[in-house]
């Protein structure tokens, strides 16, 4: 296994302790010899390959289209693709068994931040963008905040999908009259309308992380990046507002249901959790979205990352399924049902190059204001991973304690 240095990520070894009790998903035979540099890595396969993702992102409605068109388009390179999926916790107790037998049964994984930096602390994933980089050239089509998150990565990643995120509000107009554009605002309407307003658990909820990770911006606190010292307002205000719910959910899903049968009125939200769910009538169409007057947006997006040990063969073939991804024409897939609204990470994937289904979902359903807000409003990356485990820990014990509600 190749040695390396991780500095960003390298933390994020807490992430993986809890991870470590996982199975590994059977083995797929006798492994075929690993690539040990990049010039054992053909141009293309000596024959057509099979590959086997793992997903624990939900990036599959995302890229499966991604994949499956490369599929079509290049039955010499892949000849079939299995999907898995499974919770971002269980990765590394997946993957680790099979990186240190030399077996691979996983030979790539769609991942979000959480994954990829829980493999890093391991040392599980190829440093694709270090040693594969001039094969990976695509990547300098990224539009630049999917390139800040592509710098998370140290190269051991590829980012394949990107979006602004949030924190925006989400609310039933019957209901809310005056819609909150400031924290305190929010507060007052939460006070005056107890068991009203409701997130999910941070730890197991995008849009629930999201809120909490872009309230020191909005709130003007002393440091963003430090939850520790620096988070004192963001503190004050989650308990504070924590008087008036009665529960946290531990999936958005429940959070969707609770506006669904009008439980909950307003909510914290991204801009796919606003369109996804009206999309696939899981909430009614009508329930509107709102941003605070003075935010920044938490930006977020997906990973690919290829396990140590892999065969030359699949190597190249992986290579060449990222390089297409990151086409103009093929990452405009990620618009889909408006899940990662808008998606794609790529300059140029615009809107009419994708699916006439997408774009009859983003009309129907999406915000006029939307991109209008994307370009104006500033961004930032997330937290490192070890400071949002650590804003996790103090979530956990000092808003949330007693109040979880499993899913």
């Amino acid at each position: 296994m190749r040695a390396r240095k991780s500095t960003y990520l390298a933390s994020a070894v807490v992430i993986t302790a809890m991870a470590l009790a996982g199975c590994s998903a059977p083995n797929s035979g006798p492994a075929a010899p690993a690539a040990t540099n990049a010039s054992d890595v053909p141009d293309k396969p000596s024959a057509p390959v099979t590959l086997n993702i793992l997903d624990v992102a939900g990036n599959q409605k995302l890229t499966g289209p991604m994949v499956d068109a490369f599929v079509k388009d290049n039955p010499d390179v892949v000849s079939a693709v299995t999907w898995e999926s499974a919770g971002a916790p269980d990765l590394v107790g997946t993957i680790k068994p099979q990186v240190d037998s030399g077996s691979l049964s996983i030979d790539l994984v769609m991942t979000g931040t959480d994954g990829l930096s829980a493999g890093i602390g391991q040392d599980l994933w190829i440093p694709l963008v270090d040693e594969y980089g001039d094969r990976l050239s695509n990547q300098g089509d990224y539009i630049e905040p999917a390139a800040d998150m592509q710098e998370l990565a140290e190269g051991f990643g590829v980012v394949t999908t990107y979006y602004p995120s949030g924190p925006l509000l989400q609310y039933d107009p019957a209901v809310v009259k005056d819609v909150p554009t400031t924290p305190e605002e929010l507060l007052e309407w939460a006070k005056e309308n107890p068991g009203k307003f409701g997130y999910a658990r941070p730890a197991n909820s995008g849009p629930g992380r999201t809120f909490l990770q872009g309230l020191p911006y909005i709130l003007g606190d002393e440091d963003p990046s430090d939850p520790v010292d620096g988070w004192d307002k963001t503190w004050e205000f989650l308990k504070e507002i924590g008087t008036t719910i009665d529960n946290y959910p531990t999936g958005t899903g429940q959070v969707v249901a609770n506006v669904a049968d009008g439980t909950w009125s307003m909510i914290p939200t991204t801009t796919g959790w606003d369109i996804n769910p009206r999309a696939l009538a899981q909430m009614p169409a009508g329930i509107e979205a709102a941003a605070f007057d003075d935010f920044t947006w938490v930006t977020d997006a997906h990973y690919a990352v290829v396990p140590e040990g892999q065969t030359a063969d699949k190597m190249s073939a992986i290579l060449l399924l990222l390089q297409y991804m990151l086409t103009p024409e093929v990452n405009a897939m990620a618009y889909d049902a408006g899940y990662f609204y808008p998606g794609p990470a790529i300059e140029g994937a615009t809107l009419d190059k994708a699916p006439q289904a997408s774009q009859d979902v983003i009309k129907e359903f999406g915000r006029d204001w939307y991109d209008d807000l994307i370009e104006e409003m500033p961004k930032t990356t997330p937290l490192e991973p070890a400071a949002l485990v650590t804003a996790f820990d103090i979530w956990d014990r000092e808003v949330g304690s007693g109040k979880f509600q499993e899913q």
